[in-house]
């Protein structure tokens, strides 16, 4: 009897082309992990995650579902899959989910983290996990901008996304900004974010610290709905995925 499981992952992104699986490359993390479950099942199995990813990002807490009939216990199915997968994706948890749960369908919310190391001197082992930004940041008038960012708004400017179709609002609850010695950590919790939206917000939030715009920009951005108005896309590599929420 097939039963439905949710397990969670992380996965250190640098050499994925992102999570969804591709017709072009198999050097995916949905593409790895639906092969060997596969192999596991001796049948196609399906995976479905909390949300896609992009190249390059990491994760320390996603969430996947996926159906499959073995006589293996959820505690079998984890060792199974960390021994059989690469390295840099680990399975910490597998267990039984009710027959309906689905990883993207039923999330409520998730926590994201963006790394940037403000200095110009490079932190060499760290380079696949932060972005590097040089030169001196006015963390008072990030701040500004974050206090427009927070709430539930239209973010149709901070997204590539063409489709008109599915709403484009979002309630981000809190972005939290931290300092870290010579690093700043921001972390972005909201009831969902919209493709590339996290990196252009935090794009956003540079060029305001850059004095390249100002903080009054993002209203500007969220009245227009134009990509054009809101900053630039900020590298993937200072991006993961740290938890995602069920009710």
């Amino acid at each position: 009897m097939k039963r439905n499981y949710r397990a969670v992952l992380q996965y250190e992104g640098t050499r994925y082309q992102g999570w969804q699986k591709q017709i072009s490359t198999d050097n995916t993390i949905q593409g790895k992990l639906e092969a060997l479950l596969t192999k596991m099942a001796g049948e196609n199995v399906e995976v479905n995650s909390s949300g896609r990813t992009d190249a390059g990002v990491h994760a320390y807490g996603q969430v996947i579902s996926f159906a499959c009939d073995v006589d293996m216990s959820p505690e079998e199915i984890r060792d199974y899959m960390n021994q059989y997968l690469p390295e840099d994706i680990g399975v910490l948890s597998v267990v039984v989910a009710g027959e309906r749960f689905h990883a993207r369908l039923n999330a409520t919310g998730k926590i994201y983290r963006y790394r940037v190391l403000n200095s110009s001197i490079p932190r060499v082992f760290d380079r696949k996990y932060v972005f590097q930004v040089p030169e001196e940041l006015d963390l008072e008038a990030m701040k500004v901008g974050i206090s427009y960012l927070e709430g539930k708004h239209d973010f149709k400017a901070f997204t590539v996304k063409k489709n008109t179709k599915k709403s484009t609002v979002r309630t981000i609850h809190e972005i939290k900004m931290e300092q870290v010695n010579e690093e700043l950590v921001f972390t972005f919790y909201g009831d969902g974010f919209l493709y590339h939206m996290v990196r252009i917000l935090m794009g956003t939030l540079l060029e305001i610290g850059q004095h390249r715009r100002e903080p009054e920009s993002i209203l500007e951005a969220f009245e227009s709905g134009e990509r054009v108005k809101a900053g630039f896309l900020a590298p993937a590599q200072g991006l993961a995925l740290m938890q995602v929420f069920y009710d």
